[in-house]
């Protein structure tokens, strides 16, 4: 997914299109945006409050079809029961640790809003800690891309630095092969003279020596 391109595309309202993915999805265009944010692509305040704010309605959502229709969509869709009572199981054991983090609990991340909301919990209660809990979220995933566009940023400039170097000791290298073959060329051409005129030396220093 290009987000860099969707950004150029849709401009100021790449946010609400941040919004509405993660009212129906989970974290990854969030992370990716806070790439983009760290570029200057986005402001990162802003793209925390939209997953925020798309979080929240989304799960908020998902449990009043569990607290509506719980019942007759598992009689539907039975393949759901198994995630369905692992949630339930989870929040049974944890509460409100369990509605606090259940973004983060692969597996079941999917389920539990429903399954909270075929449970006893109160909608004042829900409503309140998911809330937080999708503030939570959103800072932890948009914090995480922001922090990997820093560090891909650092790396790329150690990386562009150790390029650089790189090629400048590969064109100390090439250019020293080229000079050491036009070297090597050169002398190959200039031997048979050398010794020609070596042999006319000799030759004309040897007649001088039999001469009287």
């Amino acid at each position: 997914m290009e987000i860099i391109e969707l950004i150029n595309r849709y401009g100021d309202l790449f946010y609400g299109v941040v919004a509405v993915w993660t009212f129906l999805e989970g974290e990854t265009i969030v992370i990716f945006s806070g790439i983009a944010a760290r570029q200057g692509a986005l402001d990162l305040m802003t793209l925390i409050s939209c997953a925020w704010i798309g979080s929240f309605l989304g799960d908020q959502m998902y449990f009043m079809l569990g607290r509506h229709a719980g019942t007759r969509m598992l009689n539907r869709y039975p393949r759901w029961r198994p995630g369905v009572d692992k949630a339930l199981g989870l929040l049974e054991k944890y509460s409100t640790a369990f509605i606090l983090s259940f973004r983060f609990v692969y597996g079941v991340r999917n389920f539990s809003s429903f399954a909270m909301g075929m449970s006893t919990l109160s909608w004042r209660r829900f409503a309140l800690l998911n809330f937080f809990a999708a503030g939570i979220w959103a800072v932890c995933f948009a914090g995480a891309g922001y922090a990997a566009g820093a560090a891909l940023q650092q790396v790329a400039g150690e990386l562009a630095t150790t390029v650089s170097v790189g090629l400048l000791c590969l064109f100390i290298l090439v250019g020293g092969l080229l000079g050491l073959r036009s070297w090597r060329r050169k002398r190959a051409v200039a031997a048979p003279a050398l010794i020609a005129t070596v042999k006319e030396e000799a030759l004309a220093l040897s007649g001088d020596e039999r001469r009287p």
